[in-house]
C-alpha cells in the first residue's frame, strides 16, 4: 500500500513501555504510518506533518514535570487544526475526566485498561467513516 493512502497515527504519551506497546498493537493489526512523541510540545513541533488522527495521555507529566498536560495540548491542537480528532487516554476512571476532555472538543476519552487497543481502533474506524460520509455529502452537495 502506498503512503499516501495509509492512515498517519500520532501517538503522545510520557509512559514509554505503554507507547512502544501501543504502537507496536496498531503495526501488528493495521498498515499505520505511527509517529510516536513522549510530551505534548513535541507532538505540537510535528503537526504540520499532518496527523490524520491523535491519541493523546491526559497528563503527560511523568518524564518532565514542567510538560504541557494532555488537555493543554488537545487545546493547542485544536487552535493549529480544528480538524485533527483527538481521542485522549487516561488511566484514570472518572466521568469529571472524560466530561472535562469532551468540553475541550476531544472526538473521544478512553480509560488505559486491557481494552483500551479495541476500543482505540474502533473510534479510528468510527472517524473514518464520519470522514467518508462528509466526503460523499460535500460531493453531493456540489451537484445539487
Amino acid at each position: 500500500m502506498k503512503n499516501e493512502n495509509k492512515i498517519k497515527l500520532f501517538l503522545v504519551d510520557d509512559d514509554a513501555v505503554f507507547l512502544k506497546s501501543l504502537e507496536i498493537e496498531f503495526l501488528q493489526h493495521a498498515d499505520f504510518i505511527i509517529e510516536t512523541f513522549t510530551t505534548g510540545e513535541l507532538c505540537m513541533e510535528n503537526l504540520s506533518h499532518g496527523p490524520d488522527v491523535i491519541i493523546l495521555d491526559y497528563h503527560l507529566d511523568g518524564t518532565d514535570k514542567n510538560a504541557i498536560n494532555g488537555i493543554e495540548s488537545l487545546d493547542r491542537i485544536r487552535t493549529f487544526n480544528p480538524d485533527i480528532p483527538v481521542v485522549m487516554l487516561s488511566s484514570q476512571d472518572k466521568i469529571e475526566v472524560a466530561i472535562n476532555c469532551m468540553h475541550h472538543r476531544a472526538f473521544d476519552y478512553v480509560v488505559k485498561s486491557e481494552t483500551a487497543f479495541v476500543r482505540l481502533q474502533k473510534i479510528i474506524t468510527t472517524i473514518f467513516r464520519y470522514k467518508k460520509m462528509e466526503k460523499e455529502l460535500s460531493w453531493y452537495m456540489e451537484r445539487m
